[in-house]
This record gives C-alpha cells, sequence and structure tokens, in this order.
C-alpha cells in the first residue's frame, strides 16, 4: 500500500467508493467522473504505479483484471453492443492516479469520442 495514493485507500475503506466487485487481488468500483453511462474503475490490490512498472510475476494479475472486466461487461449488459477498456499510462496520456487501473466504459456509443479525438 502506497499511504498517498487514493486508491489504496479506497481498497483499505479508508475513502468511500462505491464498489461492484471485490475479490483478494481486484476491486472494481464506480468512477465518479464517469465519461459514460457506465464507468467502472478496475484496480488491482496491489500497488504498481503505473503500466511499465508491471513485473513478470503480474502477468496472471494482469489476465485476471481482464477477466474481471469480461464479468462486469455481462453483469451491465455491455457484451453485446461494446465497450471500451482504457488504461492511461502517464501524465502525456491522462493517467491522474498513479496506481494502476483499467477504465470499463459503455452504455452509449462510443466512436464519436474518438472522432473528436476526445479518447480517455
Amino acid at each position: 500500500m502506497d499511504d498517498d495514493c487514493i486508491f489504496c485507500k479506497i481498497i483499505a475503506k479508508e475513502l468511500e467508493a462505491d464498489f461492484v466487485y471485490e475479490d483478494s487481488e481486484i476491486v472494481a468500483f464506480k468512477d465518479i467522473h464517469p465519461a459514460a453511462p457506465v464507468h467502472l474503475l478496475v484496480v488491482p490490490r496491489k500497488h504498481i504505479s503505473t503500466l511499465m512498472d508491471l513485473q513478470d510475476d503480474d502477468v496472471s494479475l494482469m489476465g485476471r483484471l481482464h477477466g474481471v472486466v469480461n464479468d462486469l461487461a455481462r453483469a451491465f449488459k455491455l457484451d453485446k453492443k461494446g465497450f471500451r477498456v482504457v488504461i492511461n499510462c502517464g501524465k502525456d496520456a491522462g493517467q491522474v492516479v498513479y496506481h494502476l487501473h483499467l477504465h470499463l466504459m459503455g452504455g452509449r456509443p462510443l466512436l464519436r469520442d474518438i472522432a473528436k479525438g476526445q479518447g480517455t
């Protein structure tokens, strides 16, 4: 745990969040500034600052994160029409919280975001 990390504090339940999934390695909660009707953050409990900080022993964790994304996409009925999964890495990519996380977004057409250069 990183004492200054907002996601570590959420995972430790020191800060409130609207959790939609939780297991021994991963949590998922609703984004407080949603960019789509469904906008969830899927976060490993292990503090990993960025995608570039992954280690060889994190490979299975990344697979599990994607499995949870798929399960949540089904649970939130995004699997039939489509959804977007985004990992921002670093300042220029728009990463604000330096704890690896996947954005799961859907519930409306997202193509216009890309056309306008407003990807997440």
